[in-house]
């Protein structure tokens, strides 16, 4: 009677422990994980963060999971890539990368690219060239000329005076 009871006693353990054990293979655990790690550099309550997909391998996963400055639509913000490793009860980042469209995006245009009719980021009208680059063909002539001249056209179209010809 004494090892029957001593059995049952150990079975009953068994299948509390197994009861307890958690189950972190689900897109709120990413989505945690990646959190606790940005919360270190950034403030992220003014972001919205969705876990797009997560595929789960084991004690690894890969998660592609998009941000969004919050009230924006999650295809507003940037995605990027995580790869999780399980540490325990969480998930920790083992590694980070924009996601593949994005990159080559930013590979093809130097950076990011503008919205069409956007100035570019040296100011002046829509399309100008800055740093000396050629104007698209046609395009209309700009103040101060789109080589060599210094742009007459500021940020925003704030009007600028003309740089100081240069003696030699």
């Amino acid at each position: 009677m004494n090892l029957r009871a001593i059995f049952l006693a150990a079975f009953a353990a068994a299948l509390l422990l197994a009861g307890c054990s958690k189950n972190i293979d689900t897109p709120e655990a990413i989505k945690a994980g990646v959190i606790k790690d940005l919360t270190k550099k950034m403030d992220v309550q003014s972001m919205d963060v969705t876990v797009q997909s997560v595929a789960f391998r084991g004690k690894e996963a890969d998660a592609s999971v998009i941000f969004a400055p919050k009230g924006l639509p999650a295809g507003q913000g940037m995605m990027m890539k995580y790869l999780m490793v399980r540490e325990g009860d969480e998930w920790k980042i083992k590694s980070r990368s924009l996601d593949g469209d994005a990159a080559h995006m930013q590979q093809q245009s130097g950076g990011g690219s503008l919205p069409a009719g956007h100035p570019g980021m040296g100011g002046g009208a829509p399309g100008a060239a800055t740093g000396g680059t050629a104007l698209p063909p046609g395009h209309p002539a700009m103040p101060g000329g789109a080589s060599g001249g210094a742009p007459t056209v500021g940020p925003g179209g704030v009007p600028m005076p003309a740089a100081p010809a240069s003696k030699q």
